[in-house]
Parts: structure tokens; sequence; C-alpha cells
């Protein structure tokens, strides 16, 4: 009857453990500094939106860190730096027929620290004669203009 016992607690454990860890993860944002974080990144990403839906390209890139270092990544380009970040766009989206309508889904927010969150999600765009798509992983970091993109992995399909 011990080991049964001993079987019964063992499988207990391991139970309320794998409550707690799914709980923990299930529970972010945790903190009502965290839920502010979550909203203002939010705030900045749904601002990007609008910003190309209206043809907006420099509005669209307000999202991101006007630094030497923000980088993108895209296949197999990197492209460093806020200002040819900007013309990378410029170049590839010079009409709205290009641009079409963007779309975010599926975002999700992971808080790195004090001054950084993670964002992933997929992104649409819906034109006349095709939608491309994807995944993107977004790394924000708090700066004097709020939170703002310093690093961009977008993926498509």
């Amino acid at each position: 009857m011990g080991s049964k016992k001993h079987l019964f607690t063992f499988a207990s454990l391991l139970l309320l453990a794998a409550v707690v860890v799914f709980g923990y993860q299930k529970r972010m944002p945790r903190t009502q500094t965290e839920d502010k974080t979550v909203a203002a990144v939010r705030a900045v990403i749904e601002a990007q939106a609008a910003a190309w839906n209206r043809g907006d390209v420099a509005g669209y890139m307000e999202g991101y860190a006007k630094e030497e270092t923000t980088t993108f990544v895209s296949g197999d380009n990197i492209t460093r730096g806020w200002q040819t970040v900007l013309e990378r766009y410029r170049a590839r989206y010079d009409t709205r027929e290009k641009m079409g309508t963007l779309d975010f889904s599926e975002l999700e927010f992971k808080p790195l620290g004090e001054f950084y969150i993670m964002a992933t999600g997929r992104w649409r765009l819906t034109r006349a004669a095709d939608t491309p798509h994807g995944r993107f992983t977004l790394i924000f970091r708090r700066t004097g203009a709020g939170w703002r993109i310093v690093h961009d992995h977008t993926s498509s399909e």
C-alpha cells in the first residue's frame, strides 16, 4: 500500500505542477504594467495598419525606432537602419495597388523585461490580383518616443 500512496502523491504533484505551469503561461500579461505595455504596443501595430491602409508608408514607419540599429529581416535579406527600411518599403510598395489593404491577426505579446516586448502574429495584404500573407516576430523597445520596433522578422508564404 505504501508504494500506491507514493505513486498517488507523485502523480498529484505532477498534476499540480502542470496546472501551475499551464496557468502561468495562460496568464500573460500578469501585471497592470504589462497590461499597459501590451495595450501601447497593440496601439502602435494598429496605427501602422491604419497608416498603411491610407497609403502612408512614412506613417507606417513611425512604428519603427528611428535608429541605425533598427533591423528588418525578410527571406534571406537583412535591412539595417530606419531610413534604409523606409526606402525599401517605398521602392517595393510604390503604388496603392501594390500596397493593398493590410490586416494583422493572431497577435500575441510576451514581455521580455521592463524595456522590451515581443509581438508575434500574422499579416495579410489584400490586393486586386493576390493576397500575400505570412507571419512576423517584432521586438519592441521602450524609447523616448514610446514603444517602437527595433527588430522585425517577417516571413511570407
